[in-house]
């Protein structure tokens, strides 16, 4: 049911998990005015999103693709982070190969999954963000730190920008969406090449 993108319009998607999806359901506002697209579904990890790339990304014709993944990679405990780094740069490869320019973002803070407890995943979430900050800039990629206006002391997640250690408030989201903005502002800017 969704049209192809106007002649002119920059359409975006916002392809992730569950922080991607409750951004248009659970924030007061979703990027007003936007040709913008959530494709987020909670519970998944990297290799399912994988799997939806070309149908939730490719198939819409967006001009930008912003990934916003990761703690469920983390929290399922089934991916190793090479794994994950592996569906990262596919999904990367996949978005060039069509045209499509990419923001990779921060994994949101957490010390603790509600689903999970116990796991102690604020070191595992650091050193993630860290491949995605260092990935991005060997590729040419914009890469879009959330983590740390949202990050406490002790490696979670504000408690007034959460509900749940995990997921953030509107008022989280507030922060998020200027950030992610001029994310997607820079990489409409940037001209790609085919070669990185």
């Amino acid at each position: 049911a969704l049209p192809a993108p106007a002649a002119g319009q920059d359409r975006v998607v916002i392809l992730g998990a569950s922080v991607a999806e409750f951004w248009a359901t659970h924030s007061d506002v979703f990027f007003p005015g936007k040709p913008y697209i959530d494709r987020g579904i909670g519970g998944q990890t990297s290799d399912q999103m994988l799997v939806r790339f070309r149908q939730d990304v490719i198939d819409l014709h967006p001009a930008v693709v912003v990934i916003l993944e990761g703690t469920n990679d983390i929290s399922s405990g089934r991916l190793t982070p090479e794994m994950s780094e592996n569906n990262w740069k596919s999904m990367v490869d996949l978005a060039r190969a069509n045209g499509i320019r990419v923001v990779l973002t921060s994994i949101t803070p957490s010390s603790d999954f509600p689903w999970h407890r116990g796991m102690h995943p604020a070191g595992l979430i650091r050193a993630s963000n860290a491949w995605l900050k260092s990935y991005s800039a060997s590729h040419s990629l914009v890469y879009v730190d959330f983590y740390s206006v949202l990050v406490n002391a002790e490696g979670g997640m504000k408690t007034d920008l959460t509900v749940d250690g995990v997921h953030p408030t509107a008022k989280g989201y507030a922060l998020m969406a200027p950030l992610v903005q001029a994310g997607i502002d820079e990489a409409l800017g940037k001209k790609e090449s085919p070669n990185l």
